[in-house]
């Protein structure tokens, strides 16, 4: 049995471009039908804001792999000096099921979930050719520091400026050198004037009431930061990954559903952004909202790379 951990994840390192055309190659599978994926089952018990998800699924085409991912997300693990998530990925043989690598460290997760954030920019970069970007991120823990990384090696100079807020101190350290970036007061600081918004908390109260800048757009990541006022503003622009995985689970997009009568058929899919470039036919002053409930195809695919990486740079034990 072969295994990678954190260590191993950081020698090996990320190529942004790379994996987002990962997990470009893995919505491929989705529209050819080619893959495998259970709604996921969420394990809850004594405080219910703790969770344990099993997210099992099957890739095809070069990717061929299939296994599971088993994440642990526990918020009040940050008041104890513990990380919030705790992940596992086994990736199995496509073809006989043999188990060929266990992958424990979260930052896979992380990796994937950054990665996927970066197919939208990619895409909505591409419709819009943007420069002069207002970055705003919400929520600078690993998952935020995460995306900034991403965002910094995807857009580079079209970024001119970033703005972050997180409800707990951000020590200058913890953030690149490089000009332009504050740190905000408020949520209202680092979201007003945003042409690319991301959400990255763990909040327990929806809080985003305001409308957004037009033409912007928005990574709900956190998937439960949006009040269902916002619903207005972007009801002509929403996607997200899977319709069924993400309106359940008291998200964003299912109070919405509930309180606003938002359909599926309301929607877009990451489907349409990435086969038929759905991006490119809204006009360019309106705001968009993406929603990523999290597809285990992306993460075995993600796991699949970096298993193979691995091989082929001897970094694996």
């Amino acid at each position: 049995m072969l295994h990678l951990d954190e260590t191993q994840i950081q020698e090996l390192g990320v190529e942004w471009e790379r994996t987002i055309d990962v997990i470009e190659e893995a919505v491929g599978c989705l529209r050819n039908n080619d893959f495998a994926q259970p709604l996921k089952p969420y394990l809850r018990y004594r405080d219910p804001r703790n969770r344990i998800i099993a997210m099992p699924a099957f890739v095809g085409g070069t990717i061929d792999m299939a296994g599971i991912k088993w994440i642990a997300s526990f918020p009040g693990n940050i008041l104890n000096g513990l990380p919030r998530a705790h992940c596992v990925v086994v990736l199995n043989d496509a073809a006989t099921g043999e188990p060929r690598a266990i992958i424990s460290t979260a930052r896979i997760s992380m990796i994937r979930t950054a990665s996927v954030s970066g197919m939208m920019i990619r895409w909505f970069h591409k419709a819009r050719r943007l420069s002069g970007i207002t970055l705003g991120i919400i929520g600078f823990g690993p998952i935020g520091k995460t995306h900034l990384d991403m965002c910094l090696a995807l857009l580079g100079s079209s970024i001119e400026k970033i703005i972050i807020y997180d409800i707990r101190p951000i020590a200058p350290a913890e953030l690149p050198d490089r000009p332009g970036i504050k740190i905000a007061a408020s949520w209202k600081e680092a979201y007003t004037g945003a042409d690319l918004f991301i959400t990255c908390t763990v909040s327990a109260e929806r809080y985003i009431d305001e409308r957004p800048k037009a033409g912007s757009l928005h990574l709900n990541v956190s998937l439960r930061d949006y009040r269902t006022e916002a619903y207005e503003w972007f009801r002509n622009a929403i996607i997200v990954d899977d319709w069924e995985e993400v309106c359940r689970e008291k998200t964003d997009i299912e109070m919405m559903h509930v309180e606003k009568g938002l359909q599926k058929e309301d929607t877009r899919s990451i489907l349409d952004v990435v086969g038929d470039n759905c991006l490119a036919g809204y006009d360019r002053d309106t705001a968009i909202l993406f929603n990523p409930m999290g597809m285990a195809v992306f993460d075995i695919a993600i796991g699949a790379h970096y298993y193979r990486t691995g091989l082929a740079k001897n970094r694996l034990t």
